[in-house]
């Protein structure tokens, strides 16, 4: 059995190199928005997965019980992970709302 790694984010993604190429605003919008869509999509899956496999165990498919908990355990800490996250976004937004120019 593969072990996989647990992670909302492609590393490739994160751990991209530094590029010196300047970016326009609208074009930063658009990757930042396509990142935060792929995190969303991929905390999705996670949960779509998880739903698979315990409906696979309670209509007694061919599962085992702690690949149900694995998963279901994987969908809990990425939706955690993204909630503490939009938590920090929401917080650094009013921050920066109250903020007198």
């Amino acid at each position: 059995m593969a072990i996989e790694s647990v992670s909302m984010f492609n590393v490739a993604q994160v751990n991209a190199p530094m590029t010196t190429n300047k970016v326009s605003s609208s074009q930063a919008q658009e990757n930042f928005g396509d990142f935060l869509q792929s995190a969303i999509n991929s905390v999705n899956e996670t949960q779509k997965a998880s739903d698979v496999a315990t409906n696979k165990l309670i209509n007694g498919g061919n599962i085992e019980l702690h690949e149900v908990m694995i998963a279901s355990q994987k969908s809990s800490i990425a939706l955690n992970a993204t909630l503490e996250i939009r938590n920090k976004v929401v917080e650094a937004y009013q921050e920066i709302m109250r903020m007198q120019v």
